[in-house]
């Protein structure tokens, strides 16, 4: 199995960039997720929790999923720091296979689209994991042809992903650039986008 570069980077992941890039996706986050307190919440993707934790005021529950342990040690002490008593963490890799028991109201999916090779493939399982009438909410990076990585996606053209989420089921998506930073894409100048669907 090929090693994960997140295990690496784990304990030096929270550097004040990474941190006010989480702030500015957060804040945006929130806005979507308005009257949400009693719904169940899973972080795809979380890392060290820089999102999905500052949401745990506004929601029921919220589930920090990621494929590096690393990452999910570093924000499990987060949780015990800050006694938080309404979020967990699990290790899984939905890219491989989905634990049976993992169901959520919402989805919060941020800048993680860009690194799974199989969009199709991720919104079609994001989509099965979903109660009816559930929520995903995607933050990613417009598509940007400076950027030329083997691994990464250099982003996302809007309608195009539109086009999947309602290929894998969605009824609804509303779509939208929130934010444009400088070098915050691989070194390059870019704008993010949100992306909330219903199921």
């Amino acid at each position: 199995m090929e090693e994960n570069v997140f295990e690496q980077m784990a304990n030096k992941y929270d550097t004040a960039e990474r941190i006010e890039m989480a702030k500015v996706i957060t804040e945006k986050v929130k806005d979507a997720l308005q009257n949400s307190e009693t719904k169940s919440l899973i972080d795809y993707g979380s890392g060290t929790g820089l999102v999905g934790l500052e949401l745990t005021p506004l929601v029921k529950s919220v589930l920090l999923i990621d494929s590096s342990q690393k990452m999910l040690d570093v924000a499990q002490a987060k949780i015990t720091q800050k006694g938080i008593s309404n979020a967990s963490t699990l290790y899984s890799d939905f890219t491989q296979e989905i634990p049976d028991h993992v169901k959520a109201d919402i989805v919060v999916m941020s800048l993680v689209l860009l690194h799974i090779p199989d969009t199709r493939k991720i919104l079609q399982s994001l989509f099965n994991i979903l109660n009816d009438e559930g929520k995903l909410i995607i933050v990613d990076f417009d598509k940007n042809d400076k950027i030329q990585h083997p691994k990464v996606h250099n982003g996302f053209v809007q309608n195009d992903l539109k086009n999947l989420l309602s290929e894998a089921g969605f009824k609804s998506t509303d779509i939208h650039t929130f934010h444009h930073g400088k070098s915050i894409f691989m070194n390059q100048d870019a704008s993010m986008f949100l992306a909330s669907s219903l199921k």
